[in-house]
């Protein structure tokens, strides 16, 4: 299997108020297909290392590899729009755009055309197909997190990452999300890393790690 991402040695030390280092060393490989849960208690620094696995934030010292490319340099924001797909907690729709535009958006930043059916069928793969034109913030919370799911895989990223994606869920749209997030990543041949509360849906994933003192631990 092809890696998509390998971290080495990444740590990350806050300075203000204090030092505090919330990340010591921390390693990881992800492969196409690979399913990863990341789970630990609130403020342990979960959201942190997904950022900067994500190249939304920078390490204090390590080193990162996406598809084989320095992730950590000057291309970081290119590879970030044509490797990575994000689910955010919150959504971060757009709420005054249409469903369809925003599932689009990522292939309008990468500046990538044509995508128009490929957002249609992704739409209709999530079950929103009847919403598309609807503006996001008509949406309920399990539909919005449907959407930005399928804005996730509408630039055909190498990686999903996935920030408490259920964490304002009910069971039922909660159970939804997970397979769809389970079975994108095996269909597509996509790396998933997920950092989640959830048990239910850590136990879906080929490998659990709980972050703990600033390390990865495999559980």
């Amino acid at each position: 299997m092809s890696i998509i991402l390998k971290a080495e040695n990444l740590t990350k030390t806050f300075t203000n108020p204090g030092k505090c280092e919330i990340l010591k060393g921390i390693s990881l490989t992800v492969h196409a297909g690979e399913t990863i849960a990341i789970m630990g208690p609130s403020g342990v620094g979960k959201s942190t290392l997904l950022h900067i696995l994500g190249t939304l934030d920078t390490p204090t010292c390590g080193t990162l590899e996406i598809s084989g490319k320095n992730a950590l340099g000057d291309i970081a924001a290119t590879l970030r729009n044509e490797h990575i797909g994000f689910i955010f907690q919150n959504y971060n729709l757009l709420d005054e755009y249409s469903v369809f535009d925003n599932v689009l958006m990522p292939t309008k930043i990468a500046r990538v055309s044509g995508k128009e059916e490929v957002a249609k069928k992704l739409l209709e793969k999530v079950g929103l197909s009847d919403h598309m034109n609807h503006l996001a913030k008509q949406l309920s919370g399990g539909e919005k997190q449907r959407a930005a799911i399928a804005r996730a895989l509408c630039n055909n990223p190498d990686l999903i990452l996935a920030d408490e994606p259920t964490g304002n869920l009910d069971d039922a749209n909660s159970d939804r999300i997970h397979e769809l997030l389970i079975s994108s990543a095996k269909t597509l041949n996509k790396g998933l890393i997920v950092v989640t509360h959830n048990h239910e849906l850590a136990k879906q994933c080929d490998v659990i790690y709980t972050l703990h003192d600033g390390h990865l631990e495999k559980s």
